[in-house]
C-alpha cells in the first residue's frame, strides 16, 4: 500500500528524472506512464523486476495457477537485487515495436475498505489533500473544511472518485502513451461516455482492426474473470486493464497491479457487478468491463 502503488503521482518529475537509462526508458514507456519509475529495473532478459509488495507477490502466485493466467503477466517469484526486494515478472512489451500504451484503472473505487475504516478511526486532517481538491476543484471544500483549510482522508478518498468515469462507468483512463512518445494523464475529470470514447479513438486513430482485437480480447477476459476462482475469491481494487498495441497491427491487454488485490475471508465471494455499499466489499470491477466493452463496441462499424 505504499506510495509506489500510486498510479500516476509524479509522472513529470518521472519521465525528466526516471533513473532509468536511456534504453530502459525506450523498453519500457508504461513505467512512466504509470508514475512509478523508481519502483522498477530491467530484470534478466525478457523480464522485470517491481519493487516487493506482499499483495501482489500473493496474488500473482494465486493467479498463476488460475484460468486467468494468459491475461496477467507472467510472474517468476522474488528476486534480491541491491539490498531490495523485487517481484520478478513477465516484459509485456517484449514483443511489440514501438507501442502505443493505455492503462484503465478498473473498478468503482480505488480504496479498499480497510483504508477506509482506518482513515475514520485516526482521523486526521490534511491539508496536503486539501491543496489537491482544490488544485482540481476550487468549490469542492465545505466551508468548515475551507476554513481548516484541510480535509479528512476517507472525505478525499470518496470526493476523488466522484470525479472521473469510476464513479459513473467502473473504470477510469489513467493514461495513454503513443509511440510518437507523446503522453496524456490529464485525465482526472474524464467523466462522460463521450469523453471516454473520445480518448479511445484517440488512442486507436482509426485502426478498426486494432479495436476489434481489443474487443475479442476483452469479451474473453470477461469470460475468463466470470469463471475465475481468484476472481470470485478476491476484493481486486486499484487494479489496471494495459492496452498496448503497435503499428504491425499486434493488440494485447493485461491485467495489471496487484498491490490491492485482497484475499475475503473463506467462503466469501463477490459478484462484481452489484454497486458497493460498505461492508459489502464490492469493487465493481465487471460493472467497469461490462461499460468498457460496451463503449468500444459501439465504436466497432457494423
Amino acid at each position: 500500500m505504499h506510495s509506489w502503488n500510486k498510479s500516476w503521482r509524479k509522472l513529470k518529475t518521472m519521465v525528466h528524472w526516471s533513473p532509468f537509462v536511456v534504453s530502459f526508458k525506450k523498453r519500457y514507456p508504461w513505467v512512466q506512464l504509470a508514475g512509478h519509475a523508481g519502483n522498477f529495473k530491467a530484470g534478466e532478459f525478457g523480464k522485470i523486476l517491481k519493487k516487493y509488495c506482499e499483495c501482489e507477490h500473493r496474488s500473482l502466485e494465486g493467479l498463476m495457477l488460475d484460468s486467468l493466467r494468459p491475461y496477467v503477466p507472467g510472474y517468476y517469484g522474488l528476486v534480491e537485487k541491491e539490498g531490495e526486494t523485487y517481484n520478478q515478472m513477465e516484459d509485456l512489451l517484449a514483443d511489440f515495436d514501438s507501442p502505443n500504451i493505455m492503462d484503465c484503472k478498473m473498478g468503482t473505487r480505488t480504496y479498499l475498505e480497510e483504508e477506509l475504516v482506518k482513515a475514520r478511526q485516526k482521523p486526521k486532517l490534511r491539508p496536503d489533500m486539501y491543496e489537491k481538491m482544490i488544485a482540481v476543484d476550487p468549490e469542492a471544500p465545505t466551508p468548515q473544511e475551507r476554513s481548516q483549510q484541510a480535509v479528512l482522508k476517507p472525505r478525499y478518498m470518496q470526493w476523488r472518485e466522484t470525479l472521473s468515469s469510476t464513479a459513473t462507468l467502473g473504470f477510469r483512463i489513467e493514461g495513454i502513451k503513443k509511440a510518437d512518445g507523446t503522453c496524456n494523464t490529464n485525465f482526472k475529470k474524464t467523466r462522460h461516455r463521450e469523453q471516454v470514447q473520445q480518448a479511445f479513438e484517440d488512442f486507436v486513430e482509426g485502426n478498426i482492426s486494432v479495436l476489434k482485437t481489443y474487443l475479442v480480447t476483452l469479451k474473453e477476459l470477461r469470460t475468463a474473470l466470470e469463471k475465475s476462482d481468484f476472481f470470485k475469491s478476491h476484493e481486486v481494487v486499484g487494479s489496471s486493464l494495459l492496452f498496448v498495441h503497435d503499428c504491425t497491427g499486434l493488440a494485447r491487454v493485461w491485467m495489471i497491479d496487484f498491490g490491492k488485490t485482497v484475499k475475503l475471508p473463506d467462503s466469501e465471494t463477490l459478484d462484481h457487478r452489484i454497486p458497493w455499499v460498505e461492508g459489502n466489499r464490492e469493487d465493481g470491477y465487471l460493472w467497469g468491463l461490462d461499460n468498457l466493452v460496451d463503449i468500444m463496441g459501439a465504436m466497432v462499424p457494423e
